[in-house]
């Protein structure tokens, strides 16, 4: 098909978008709206950053002659950076198809089952529900309520009791978040094909490596090392483990062998998961059986940690990534 065909396709299926649509560019996800559709432009304006650019129509013809030259598809990662909007803007067209996995893009021989690729054109109207089987939205939403009831910027002012339950819902909050968070980690990485940061609303995350070392077996590792003039020597140093089996049979203390410093620490001992399971059904509660003001600041504020809830386990593309 001649390119002109194509982009007189995409221009007519912009056009018939609802303004203010907005897109992310594949790779490092950042959002952009079309501002103005022209016969050899597309004008589009970022939105996080002050920042307007045309898209060029023969760029756009040169994306899609290498599309058509890459039967598997076109890999997004040969695309320079301040190219990125052209694929999402491509994908537009009914015959042009992001995978996301794989980081390409290609053509397609009928029309794509979604033809848009990271468009937000809102989810208002979509009914809330709570989150089956996720123990950090249940916690959080005790933790709001306590934050709310007690003043946590000047704890020395709390009861023993008010601060052992917020210590309580902090520790529940913290576990069960990180349990959530590494299962998206772990889907992220799937995602991530190069070095680019990737922007979500919120932040941006980057693949990286963490690099480990573990020695090999004792005796090949001084070997090697006396192969090339290591004394073993200069290499050998006291096996902690061993000393502790050392203090067992012998008269010295642990003092003779180490420096000891203590500190003390708070750790939690026990949760009462029947209270906690109350207390958040009488929260639920609440809210139908009260029209005043109160149910209402409540009900917002419910609403606005669902969202926090719902960004930090429904990564389309991009959440903090903590080492």
């Amino acid at each position: 098909m001649p390119f002109t065909v194509s982009w007189h396709t995409l221009l007519d299926e912009l056009d018939e978008h609802p303004e203010g649509t907005t897109f992310t560019t594949p790779l490092t996800h950042h959002r952009f709206r079309i501002t103005d559709v022209q016969e050899p432009r597309v004008i589009i304006t970022f939105e996080d950053r002050d920042e307007t650019r045309p898209l060029q129509r023969d760029q756009f013809e040169t994306l899609y002659r290498r599309i058509q030259d890459a039967p598997d598809g076109f890999d997004l990662d040969r695309l320079p950076p301040d190219a990125e909007p052209y694929p999402a803007v491509l994908s537009v067209h009914p015959r042009f198809e992001i995978d996301e996995d794989a980081g390409t893009i290609s053509e397609t021989e009928g029309p794509t089952a979604s033809q848009l690729h990271g468009v937000d054109q809102g989810s208002a109207d979509e009914d809330r529900t709570e989150p089956e089987g996720l123990d950090v939205y249940a916690d959080a939403l005790l933790l709001v309520d306590a934050l709310e009831r007690h003043d946590v910027t000047a704890p020395s002012n709390l009861d023993t009791d008010a601060l052992v339950d917020i210590y309580t819902l902090l520790s529940d909050v913290q576990r069960d978040a990180d349990e959530v968070r590494q299962e998206v980690a772990d889907v992220l990485l799937d995602r991530l094909h190069h070095d680019r940061p990737v922007s979500g609303q919120y932040g941006s995350v980057q693949r990286t490596t963490r690099r480990n070392r573990t020695l090999r077996d004792d005796g090949e590792v001084l070997k090697r090392l006396e192969d090339v003039g290591i004394d073993r020597e200069r290499v050998m140093s006291v096996d902690r483990s061993k000393v502790d089996e050392a203090l067992e049979v012998t008269t010295l203390s642990e003092s003779d062998v180490y420096e000891i410093e203590e500190r003390e620490y708070v750790r939690k001992a026990a949760v009462d998961e029947d209270v906690k399971e109350s207390r958040l059904q009488g929260l639920k509660d609440r809210l139908p059986a009260s029209e005043d003001d109160d149910a209402e600041q409540l009900q917002r504020d419910i609403e606005d940690l669902e969202q926090r809830i719902d960004d930090l386990t429904s990564f389309r593309t991009g959440a903090e990534m903590q080492g």
